[in-house]
């Protein structure tokens, strides 16, 4: 059999269409029962139930979704999760199983033929397993085995940077810690994460004018703000519980401006899922102002908002923009209006899709208000320009003085549960001098200093044989990456492929010549180890390190924790490494206590993690102190508006996510709140340009990208017609992923650019 005949995307076939009406408000009843259902058919109603109490409670295990923060006091008795957040618990809690059995009935071949929905619905992996060069099936492995050929074939290779070693948000902070110590001894900074490929964009930019790379609100800062701007994501999906906090700016009279390609029904009413009284009717309103913005028209929009804001300062000296703030914090001020002021109007507009009107509105609402959070996601990070929107947003905030104190600040919404908690631990291609120091002061060997690959560089390195070795900690590789067939044809380059993972995904499937499944414990799972049971920690979308503790017997005796298969890997690979693997993995408490003294803000480590809530990490943006930057203030920058000018057929695609998903896992097949159910290879369009195409409703269509003169297709898409500006369009990924080239990328921050993708459509 050859590798060609192996699927690399999800299948083409149909599965049966069903349009309803959106509704008009989010969570509520529906959502309720979604996630029961979910829980029942996976676990079982009681158990469920039960597993659903502990749920990002104090004494329980963090949501394995999204990192959205939970309360610091009180933790909500009912429902302190999401519709998403229950479906993850029932996915990872499954009665399900693939056992050895199962991979000797199922072929490689076979199982790639499966949607990826039908393929994570196998159930949870319960023993290692190898697909030795030539075979068809999986095969049992020991662990010791499994351990002994990852050694073998790192230390093969002629250079350390030869091995790609990537990260899922979802690891521990132990983990992760351990995995880049491990990887750091073996010789090399190839860590790229599923940060390279969502928030790098945000960190490269807060780095760079506010000191920090991460966000700098609390969650308490909700009920203080006078104005929140959401700006490109979907909360009611993506993070639901984000809807509450929003709620509860509108309770205290804030104000809340959504900027978006599409009307999320999320963000324009929700029924709190947390009072049952509130559970029917019309929900609450969110959104004030709704600013339905072209795709990567935001840098233009912000500009014109900003030029009207300049306009009334011009009238009203120092009632509108806070000088004092400015001339104290900041720097580069007066070439930023300079710039500014070269812009017009009237040729910034066409780029938003806007009418000048409610754009004026919104600037109004904006030079009222002195404290403003602004949120945003993938919307903004994905595009060339990423690293100026969000450089742009921060500008918008310094004008306002907002930064640094109470109800204002960015509020970066990461997507996944410990995302950030990894990159605090060291998990990353880039990492700081300083950093490094620590960690050859405390373990008494040389660090790498040459920076590694991040997943753009390491797709491309694989794809060129410069790199034949890849280890994956979590995460599903191949339908969260760019370019499918380019990435598919780069890990079958590679001489192994390790996965370390709790269900079976379609990376499993698109492997090197040899390949391994290495199945871990997931959060919801007791985690015994020597010294008894542990508890490991997380890093929130706000900076609170908290513990999770399992509570569910493991689903298989067979399954290691994640420190376990680090300390296993790096004892069979490193031969004269000084640290006691083993010994650290026997009480978690070792290697918080390393952490301690490595990495700053960890003062007390284990005490600390131990108290309800955990604890805040520094953050010198929220504190006020900029010196961090290269000019020691917060920064204000010059940023491009968007330079992609698209001929009379051509479409401006952005990938998005259905209700029923969670980044690459597919719950089940409806996107309730965009009225599409059964059915995922769908694209969202105007009607005006369903006309100019000469499409109707549900017409079958191909889509073909167009990059730098190559042509990328993927075929069996039905037409929606949608609310979405003129010559935009958005499809779900994985399934339209094949047609982000991997070179089309942001600038700075090297993202995949998956949301601003050049296509025409063939009917």
């Amino acid at each position: 059999m050859g590798s060609k005949k192996i699927h690399a995307q999800p299948p083409e076939n149909l599965t049966g269409i069903e349009l309803k009406k959106i509704p008009e408000s989010a969570v509520g009843v529906k959502a309720i029962q979604s996630a029961l259902s979910h829980i029942s058919s996976e676990v079982g109603l009681g158990k469920g139930v039960g597993l659903l109490a502990k749920l990002n409670q104090t004494d329980g295990f963090d949501c394995p979704g999204c990192a959205w923060p939970d309360p610091d006091e009180k933790r909500a008795f009912l429902a302190e999760y999401c519709e998403n957040g229950a479906k993850a618990v029932a996915e990872e809690a499954t009665k399900n199983r693939v056992s050895p059995l199962f991979f000797t009935t199922h072929s490689v071949q076979e199982l790639s033929e499966l949607s990826d929905y039908e393929i994570g619905k196998k159930g949870r992996i319960t023993h290692p397993m190898i697909l030795k060069e030539g075979a068809t099936h999986y095969e049992e492995i020991s662990w010791q085995e499994a351990f002994q050929m990852v050694g073998k074939e790192l230390n093969a290779l002629d250079t350390p940077d030869e091995a790609i070693f990537y990260t899922s948000g979802r690891t521990s902070n132990e983990a992760a810690f351990l995995y880049q110590l491990f990887v750091r001894q073996y010789g090399t900074n190839n860590l790229p994460d599923c940060s390279n490929m969502c928030h790098e964009s945000s960190g490269a930019a807060l780095s760079e004018t506010l000191g920090i790379g991460k966000g700098s609100v609390t969650l308490d800062d909700f009920n203080h703000a006078e104005l929140v701007i959401v700006m490109g994501q979907n909360p009611g999906t993506n993070h639901p519980r984000m809807l509450t906090a929003l709620g509860e700016t509108k309770k205290r009279g804030g104000k809340i401006i959504t900027i978006n390609p599409l009307p999320e029904v999320g963000l324009m009413r929700y029924n709190d899922p947390q009072n049952p009284l509130k559970w029917i009717g019309k929900g609450q309103k969110l959104t004030d102002i709704f600013l339905q913005v072209k795709i990567n028209g935001d840098v233009a929009l912000l500009k014109i908002i900003m030029k009207l804001l300049l306009e009334k300062e011009k009238v009203q000296p120092h009632s509108i923009f806070d000088h004092d703030f400015i001339e104290k914090k900041t720097s580069g001020y007066k070439d930023f209006i300079k710039n500014l002021e070269e812009y017009s109007i009237d040729e910034l507009l066409p780029q938003t899709g806007l009418e000048f009107s409610v754009i004026q509105e919104a600037a109004d609402l904006i030079a009222q208000k002195k404290k403003i959070i602004i949120c945003w996601a993938m919307g903004l990070t994905q595009h060339k320009n990423a690293v100026d929107n969000i450089r742009e947003l921060v500008n918008l905030l310094l004008l306002k003085g907002s930064i640094g104190k109470k109800g204002a600040g960015t509020c970066p919404v990461r997507g996944h549960s410990n995302v950030q908690g990894d990159r605090t631990m060291g998990i990353w291609e880039k990492p700081k001098d300083a950093f490094l120091d620590n960690l050859e002061k405390e373990f008494n060997f040389k660090a790498p200093r040459k920076h590694g690959y991040d997943v753009v560089g390491a797709i491309e390195a694989m794809h060129q044989q410069k790199a034949t070795v890849f280890i994956g900690m979590g995460g599903n590789f191949i339908s969260a990456t760019p370019d499918t067939e380019y990435t598919a044809e780069a890990l079958r380059n590679c001489n192994l492929t390790v996965h370390i993972s709790t269900k079976l995904n379609r990376s499993h499937l698109i492997h090197g010549s040899q390949a391994l499944i290495l199945p871990c414990l997931g959060r919801s799972e007791k985690d015994i180890q020597e010294s008894g049971e542990q508890f490991v920690s997380v890093e929130n979308s706000m900076g609170v390190v908290h513990q999770s503790s399992g509570h569910l017997k493991p689903s298989s005796a067979s399954l290691l924790s994640e420190p376990a298969i680090v300390a296993g890997m790096a004892e069979a690979t490193l031969k004269n490494s000084k640290v006691s693997w083993k010994d650290l993995v026997k009480n978690y408490d070792l290697i918080r206590n390393k952490i301690e003294v490595t990495i700053p803000g960890f003062d007390n480590y284990n005490e600390r993690v131990r108290k309800k809530g955990g604890f805040y990490l520094p953050n010198n943006a929220r504190d006020n102190n900029f010196s961090p930057t290269h000019s020691g203030k917060a920064n204000f920058t010059i940023n491009q508006i968007s330079d992609i000018e698209l001929t009379h057929n051509q479409f401006m695609m952005m990938t998005i996510r259905t209700h029923d998903q969670y980044n690459t896992t597919i719950y089940g097949l409806d996107d309730r709140y965009r009225g599409v159910l059964n059915e995922r290879r769908v694209i969202f369009m105007n009607q005006k340009d369903m006309d100019d195409q000469r499409l109707t409703k549900l017409d079958l269509v191909n889509l073909v990208s167009h990059f730098e003169g190559e042509k990328r297709i993927a075929k069996g898409f039905l037409v929606i017609p949608y609310s979405i500006p003129r010559q935009c369009t958005a499809t779900y990924f994985p399934e339209a992923n094949v047609l982000v080239p991997i070179k089309s990328k942001a600038r700075i921050s090297n993202t995949p650019a998956s949301k601003t993708v050049i296509i025409t459509i063939e009917k």
